[in-house]
């Protein structure tokens, strides 16, 4: 068994921690990829998120071998024997630590921003990275959890080797998803293991920080569900706002799902403002693994199609107007499935969109289309100038993003994307008198 991605390494490492909601927890992810994975156990525990920033003090003529960790707070645990051993004198470790410290500092401001450190003191430390190798950083980041005061200490990962609990005596629980025989490497157990980038690391912190882990505002109502697309059945999250003025339904791109912490982060802004949000998978596991399914957008807008149709009966939906934001090649399926008359489509976004894979439909779009690109994605910017010529029966503005990639991984760039997607909805998902 493995696991899609880190956020599906996350939701199911949460499912083994639920015995925590009654302690005093703070959360803490080991830059790079540990984030998104404890960004999940952070929502499920409803706990505060944190970056554990460790550096390893390795001894000066054989640096792999370490000889103590530091970590913020003035957090210094050094292995006496090693340094005995290794004949280090004073000076010399004086010399790697104030080293180490200077770069520390520097990823702690870069990650943390002008936020604080999350205070340890009495509380449950749950350190969560997204596997155990060698588990040297973790054994660190278990030893400085300590040494800033934390009561209990509890390392969380979704893959370790056989017999990795043996190398921790720093702790008072372990616990891993799956421990593979024989176990190669962390990455064998991902079908998505591709790199986590600092910008992504920042905004899972900042979304914590706003309040994100309970993203739902008061008085919504929040799910996840199985939503029915033509033969199959589909996994969804719905969220419905007190006061609904309108939900839009999101089509991901290639490779995503309905966990896509991009899209989730502009659903929560889109919820902030009174719009219902429903993600939901475009395929089933199985389909998804035939990558031609992936590209094929009349099938995507069709199941697209279908679940807006289902959607407009439920509770609290009916009546209500209804917008597309899609994503990548989600993009193109929400302006093919806008085309759809029964589909009643009152606004579509598309962030970072491949319009131009709708062309055999564009010209037959009349709900009014905002085209969101990054300012740096060149090719992609060409392709939807070209698509928004194409858009001769709506409304429609290409909005450029200064700075953003494809990913809009720099930092605000996804906030710039996702307050110009609110302001489009709130233009045009209107509520008849």
């Amino acid at each position: 068994m493995s696991f899609v991605d880190r956020v599906d390494a996350g939701r199911r490492l949460a499912a083994r921690l639920g015995h925590l909601t009654q302690e005093p927890v703070v959360v803490l992810g080991l830059p790079r990829g540990g984030v998104p994975v404890a960004f999940e156990v952070a929502q499920a525990l409803g706990a505060p998120l944190d970056v554990i920033v460790v550096r390893k003090l390795g001894v000066p003529y054989r640096p792999e071998l370490g000889m103590g960790a530091i970590g913020e707070g003035g957090a210094r645990v050094i292995n006496q024997d090693i340094v005995r051993l290794a004949r280090v004198s004073e000076s010399e470790l004086a010399e790697v630590e104030a080293r180490e410290r200077v770069e520390l500092e520097r990823r702690a401001r870069r990650f943390r921003g002008e936020r604080p450190r999350l205070s340890l003191r009495g509380k449950t430390a749950v350190i969560v990275d997204d596997g155990i190798a060698t588990g040297a950083t973790a054994r660190a980041a278990c030893q400085v959890a300590l040494a800033q005061g934390a009561a209990r200490v509890v390392l969380a990962v979704p893959v370790a080797p056989p017999g990795w609990t043996s190398r921790f005596n720093e702790t008072d629980e372990l616990v891993a998803v799956e421990t593979p025989e024989p176990f190669y490497a962390i990455g064998e157990s991902y079908d998505d293991f591709s790199q986590t980038r600092d910008e992504a690391v920042i905004e899972y912190l900042e979304r914590a920080h706003r309040g994100s882990v309970a993203s739902a505002p008061v008085g919504a109502r929040d799910r996840e569900l199985t939503v029915p697309a033509g033969p199959v059945a589909l996994g969804g999250h719905l969220t419905i706002p007190e006061h609904p003025t309108g939900i839009v339904v999101f089509a991901h791109g290639s490779g995503s799902s309905r966990h896509s912490p991009r899209n989730g982060f502009v659903a929560e802004r889109l919820n902030g403002a009174g719009f219902g949000t429903l993600l939901f998978d475009l395929l089933t596991d199985d389909e998804g693994r035939d990558r031609a399914n992936v590209f094929d957008i009349e099938l995507l807008a069709r199941r697209l199609v279908d679940v807006t149709r289902w959607l407009a009966t439920q509770p609290g939906v009916a009546g209500l107007p209804l917008g597309y934001f899609g994503a990548s090649t989600g993009a193109a399926a929400a302006l093919w499935a806008a085309t759809d008359p029964g589909a009643r489509i009152a606004a579509v976004v598309s962030r970072g969109g491949r319009p131009d894979l709708a062309a055999p439909r564009l010209a037959q779009v009349t709900a009014p289309t905002l085209l969101v690109v990054g300012g740096h994605d060149d090719v992609v910017l060409d392709l939807n100038r070209q698509a928004a010529a194409l858009l001769v029966r709506c409304e429609h503005e290409v909005t450029v993003i200064p700075g953003a990639t494809h990913l809009f991984e720099e930092v605000g760039t996804l906030r710039a994307a996702a307050d110009a997607a609110r302001q489009w909805f709130a233009r045009y998902l209107l509520i008849d008198p």
